[in-house]
């Protein structure tokens, strides 16, 4: 874009004069007629209330006020072909900016994402918040975030479904997860659901989605949980998991990924569904757009490994 098409014309045709000396040379220069030009300049001192062109002489030259005139003019020129420049930079990813709601859960899911985004678009600024996710939710229909990586699939009580679109990126299997100090740390077979009663727990506390499944899964089960450590930090229950004979609930990647113990419930806990939400109908940056379809992507890359390994 050049900056005559972003720029007022009777501005451009004022720099062209006091450029030229001469609306003649001016009107050749800007390909219009001399009238034409005339005419703008004159509508513009008429709507200034002020004379911006000295015609007495052989040459056209500023008045005092066109010179302060022109001076705000070209000033403002620059801003806006910077602002034109600065679109460009968005458009092309260069510049931006991204705001992200992912729960504790989802964080240590999808830290590698986040990191691949960064490597590609260094220029994008990325804002995380840690939140559970009833808050994720209400952020993304009211535009305060941009996206939100969500443990399960929406919708919270305080939140309507018609505010929200879902996209799901992929499945999560959960399973107890127990360090190398706790009795169970090299047990194969699965575990009751009665015997995860007897479990000295470490939970994130109700705040946060996982534990709400954990709660259903025990009250579907009649099991009265024993609830040693409820916490709003997942980091400080895997430390507490990794030094203390507690055990935890997590998604089974991560407990691959801290080299902790799986063991299998029976019955399974119903699988979770990692799920990208935006607000419906809403505006999508490039940078918005950019991160959902490299955490498609992403995701694929992840369910192959996945396989590759089992």
């Amino acid at each position: 874009m050049q900056q005559r098409d972003i720029f007022p014309r009777s501005l451009q045709y004022l720099v062209a004069i006091a450029e030229y000396g001469s609306y003649t040379r001016a009107a050749e220069a800007l390909h219009v007629s001399q009238p034409t030009l005339s005419q703008q300049i004159k509508q513009l001192e008429e709507s200034l209330q002020s004379p911006l062109l000295d015609r007495s002489g052989r040459s056209v030259q500023l008045t005092n006020a066109g010179e302060i005139y022109l001076r705000h003019a070209r000033r403002a020129w620059g801003e806006l072909d910077g602002g034109a420049r600065a679109i460009h930079d968005v458009q092309n990813l260069s510049r931006g900016s991204l705001r992200l709601g992912w729960t504790p859960i989802t964080d240590y899911l999808t830290c590698s994402l986040l990191e691949s985004f960064n490597g590609l678009y260094p220029g994008i600024n990325i804002n995380t918040l840690d939140m559970p996710q009833d808050d994720i939710e209400v952020s993304v229909a009211e535009s305060r975030i941009d996206v939100g990586i969500v443990f399960s699939k929406p919708f919270s009580s305080t939140t309507r479904p018609n505010e929200i679109e879902t996209e799901v990126l992929f499945e999560e299997k959960l399973c107890i997860a127990v360090g190398k100090n706790h009795p169970r740390a090299k047990q194969r077979e699965r575990m009751s659901a009665q015997n995860l009663g007897q479990e000295s727990l470490a939970l994130l506390n109700t705040d946060f989605a996982l534990r709400r499944h954990v709660d259903d899964y025990c009250n579907e089960y009649d099991i009265e949980p024993r609830f040693a450590i409820e916490s709003n930090s997942l980091s400080a229950i895997i430390s507490l998991i990794k030094h203390r004979p507690h055990a935890t609930i997590l998604p089974r990647s991560i407990v691959k990924q801290q080299g902790l113990h799986a063991i299998n419930l029976s019955p399974e806990m119903q699988r979770k569904e990692i799920t990208l939400i935006y607000r419906k109908n809403g505006y999508k940056s490039p940078a918005t757009i950019a991160f959902s379809e490299l955490a498609h992507l992403w995701a694929k890359n992840e369910l192959q490994h996945t396989a590759q390994t089992q």
